[in-house]
């Protein structure tokens, strides 16, 4: 694997730090792909090549007088619900208002951090679904899979790392937004702790649920990434630090009142996950968390996002049919009954970390089977597709209600070549074990390497 484009964030910085590559020259290597390839997957709503250009120049001056910031130069993608100065955040709809008048937080650090802004990625509307299609902006693909999704609401930006668009990509997560298009892509995504990274300028999105990650292409990256746009201790140590014997909590159970299971394909990726870890040492226990009423209270603090989110937009009225229907249900989440679920978060972290006196980290699946192809609820209301969505990616909503990590961590691929993913959660405010577990797996299977063939 020597072509830079898929390096990954890390070893990028590294080659431009060495002076292997310039930004300039990695920077062009990515808006030739984007130019070729992203008319295909549309994972980009706006691309700023000549800005991107001239900040590469800027980073490879840097980087000759000395400068040795942790991603100087490397490419980064931002998903677009998230502010870039002097432009839209048009959040898969045209019912955005004026531009942004500064960058967001997480924007600003990584600037800090030296990363070249190479554009802004597509979501669904108002980032509600776990697919990314749009009237307004179309429908974007899985590079692994034309006919398959790439996942949501941060579709775009697992598209465009997954193809080689960029070095990596800022993602967010309500519901699943950063884990669900990783896995679907073959990438590793974080959901951060929540609180980790700054979500300024906005206040509690999704009434607390939302928090912003990495996806990437390797553990390291994300670390790398996180440490660049977060305080606290340091993440990186943690990839090369072996995680030691873990005991690990195997669970398939589906978070009631969701009626799923995962199909054989899902069930084999974390019965072979499973395995491995016991090869490496680990132990591994099956224990079923005690989800209690965690989900019912997370989709009410979702719905009812949506619907402040919606009846903020500069212009309401242009929302898709589908996303007013969203709007409309979240109307019916009242005061009280959101202060209730907002209430049952803390009995709901109670709960589920009874297991975490049990065992070190959780394992579930990732999905309850392989990504949804394209148009799949083309055309249908917002309670059905709720339903249907909500019984494919079940496992990973009731952490956004702890606020607790998780991961979404590569093991392997289908007969066919579609990647395989299962996701790991960590105790409260606990990720270096994740990115270290993480690490440990990336290194027995690695998966970076194999690239889609577009």
């Amino acid at each position: 694997m020597t072509d830079p484009v898929f390096a990954g964030l890390a070893r990028q910085a590294e080659l431009i730090a060495a002076g292997e590559i310039s930004s300039r020259e990695l920077t062009e290597a990515h808006l030739e792909r984007i130019a070729r390839l992203d008319p295909i997957l549309n994972a980009f709503r706006i691309v700023f090549a000549e800005r991107a250009l001239a900040e590469a120049a800027q980073a490879d001056g840097r980087r000759g007088s000395g400068d040795r910031r942790p991603l100087l130069g490397v490419p980064v993608a931002i998903k677009d619900d998230t502010d870039i100065a002097g432009e839209v955040t048009a959040r898969g709809t045209n019912a955005f208002g004026d531009p942004a008048a500064q960058d967001a937080e997480v924007v600003r650090r990584l600037r800090a951090a030296g990363a070249v802004i190479v554009g802004k990625t597509n979501v669904p509307e108002l980032e509600i679904a776990p697919f990314t299609e749009t009237p307004t902006f179309g429908v974007t693909r899985n590079p692994w899979d034309l006919n398959r999704t790439p996942g949501g609401s941060s579709g775009g930006s697992a598209a465009a790392v997954a193809a080689g668009l960029a070095g990596g990509a800022l993602g967010s997560d309500g519901a699943g937004s950063i884990r669900i298009p990783a896995g679907c892509c073959g990438l590793f995504g974080l959901k951060t702790q929540r609180g980790r990274i700054s979500l300024a300028p906005k206040d509690g999105a999704w009434h607390g649920l939302s928090v912003y990650g990495p996806i990437v292409r390797r553990v390291a990256d994300a670390a790398l990434f996180i440490d660049a746009t977060s305080d606290g201790e340091p993440l990186a140590p943690a990839v090369t630090r072996p995680p030691g014997r873990l005991r690990i909590a195997l669970s398939t159970k589906v978070p009631p009142p969701v009626l799923a299971s995962p199909d054989a394909e899902q069930r084999g990726a974390v019965d072979a996950a499973a395995e491995l870890l016991r090869g490496l040492g680990h132990e591994v226990v099956e224990l079923e968390p005690d989800y209690g009423t965690a989900m019912p209270a997370a989709s009410a603090r979702y719905l009812r996002g949506i619907h402040d989110e919606g009846r903020a937009m500069a212009h309401p009225g242009r929302l898709a049919r589908r996303t007013r229907g969203f709007v409309r249900l979240g109307g019916l989440i009242a005061a009280p009954a959101l202060d209730r679920a907002r209430r049952e978060e803390a009995a709901a972290t109670q709960r589920i970390g009874r297991l975490f006196e049990q065992a070190d980290v959780l394992l579930t699946p990732m999905f309850t089977r392989r990504a949804i192809p394209i148009g799949t609820y083309e055309g249908r209301g917002a309670l059905w597709s709720l339903n249907g969505y909500g019984r494919w990616v079940p496992y990973c909503a009731p952490f956004n209600h702890t606020g607790q990590p998780a991961a979404s961590v590569p093991v392997g691929f289908t007969p066919d070549g579609f990647p395989l993913a299962v996701q790991l959660v960590g105790r409260p405010d606990d990720e270096a074990p994740l990115l270290s577990l993480a690490a440990q797996i990336e290194q027995e299977r690695p998966w970076a390497d194999r690239i889609p063939e577009l």
